[in-house]
């Protein structure tokens, strides 16, 4: 998971692009960086570490041009602790190419191959963003062939790399002298969309992105298609894949995105309520709503569902534990020991007088606790009980059922 924002504007771009990125910052806190154009130069800068950080006044000055691209890392592949691995991403051929990527390649290792044996490129990191980027070069050079770009050959090499790679991604890729292309998946699983302002066409992961910075949602990129903007902002789409579907993760709904993102038509936060709706109709076929006492959600993400089967089984809704805004999102933190202790300072309980029932604060009361996603990944096993190792104020509660808002899976994700 990651959160990308391309710009083509009449203005520079440079803190346009920071703003949206702040506003994409709880899909990646482990690198940052931004790229843009000014003639045909490109200029760069990113490391490790929140946008804040990275981003000082003197980067900024340094990040001329109308054009460029951003991106906030989570790393699902390649090597989390790398400053090398952080986004955008530069190949000087054909035409100068850089490239961000939120997704997950599945067949990474075998393109990585095939590019090194067949195509004569040379991949430096363990990234499969980095391979990405080196087979749309490879298929933009192979369908130009010498000759000048124009949006058609542009196309043809996005159908030719949905047809080599395998997986989630959502990609803009700024071409230099010639516009920010962007495409997704022929599945849709990763979002993108675009929208506009005065004198200015923006792409991001989030419609937040959008709105927080002043511009005008207009659509989702679709499945499979591309969407090419020259540097004039004229905007060139077409549909490049075989046989797209929309089929969405739906932890983006559950946990990744925002509440007030809309994303493929749909709004985050309503899907969470629909979640609660479903949510409550299982609890009743498993525990009698007479034997709850309140329920409490665990923040932030499940809140929406939690206050919602509160309502419809006509139970309190109480916050049971307070989050320590200063701690960043503990999932995408890289390795368990890590997210582990933060989760300690994330998240204390309710304890003062009144704060709770009376009866919840008595061993054996029973609550319904209703917690965000846990998939069964690195992160360890999906908890249906509250293990009372894991938080502050342990041995406070024995009775202490959790429940996920996230429906079932029938099938282990593969592109997370």
């Amino acid at each position: 998971m990651c959160g990308i924002v391309g710009v083509v504007s009449n203005a520079p771009v440079n803190q346009l692009i920071y703003d949206a990125l702040l506003l994409l910052q709880h899909r990646g806190q482990d690198a940052a960086g931004i790229v843009t154009q000014q003639e045909d130069k490109f200029f760069m800068h990113k490391a490790k570490g929140m946008v804040k950080d990275v981003f000082r006044t003197r980067n900024m000055r340094a990040l001329p041009g109308n054009c460029g691209l951003g991106q906030v890392r989570y790393p699902t592949a390649g090597n989390a602790f790398s400053e090398e691995e952080a986004q955008p991403f530069y190949v000087n051929a054909p035409f100068g190419i850089v490239l961000v990527h939120n997704g997950n390649l599945t067949n990474a290792h075998a393109l990585k191959a095939e590019l090194s044996s067949v195509d004569h490129r040379h991949i430096n990191t363990e990234s499969d963003s980095e391979v990405l980027l080196n087979v749309l070069a490879h298929e933009l050079e192979h369908t130009t062939r010498g000759q000048a770009l124009d949006v058609q050959a542009v196309f043809t090499a996005v159908r030719k790399v949905h047809r080599r790679v395998k997986g989630s991604y959502a990609v803009i890729a700024l071409i230099a002298g010639q516009g920010v292309l962007a495409f997704r998946d022929p599945y849709g699983i990763r979002p993108l969309c675009i929208g506009s302002g005065p004198g200015t066409v923006v792409l991001a992961s989030e419609s937040v992105a959008l709105e927080g910075t002043g511009h005008t949602l207009e659509r989702n990129i679709e499945p499979g298609e591309a969407v090419f903007i020259d540097l004039a902002g004229s905007v060139h789409a077409q549909q490049c894949a075989d046989a797209p579907q929309l089929k969405p993760c739906i932890f983006e709904y559950v946990y990744l995105a925002r509440p007030d993102s809309v994303m493929d038509g749909i709004s985050v936060y309503q899907a969470r309520v629909n979640l609660g709706e479903a949510l409550a109709r299982r609890v009743v076929s498993q525990v009698p709503p007479s034997q709850i006492d309140v329920v409490i959600p665990i923040p932030e993400s499940s809140r929406p569902s939690a206050a919602q089967l509160a309502q419809l089984l006509g139970l309190p809704y109480r916050e049971g534990f307070v989050k320590n805004r200063y701690v960043g999102r503990t999932f995408i933190m890289p390795g368990q020991a890590v997210r582990k202790k933060s989760v300690r300072q994330k998240l204390g309980q309710c304890c003062a007088p009144g704060a709770l029932p009376q009866c919840v604060r008595h061993r054996h009361a029973h609550r319904v606790g209703v917690g965000g996603a846990q998939p069964q990944r690195r992160r360890g096993p999906r908890h249906h009980r509250l293990r009372r190792a894991d938080l502050p104020g342990r041995g406070r509660y024995e009775e202490s059922h959790r429940q996920p808002q996230f429906p079932r899976q029938r099938v282990r994700c593969l592109v997370f």
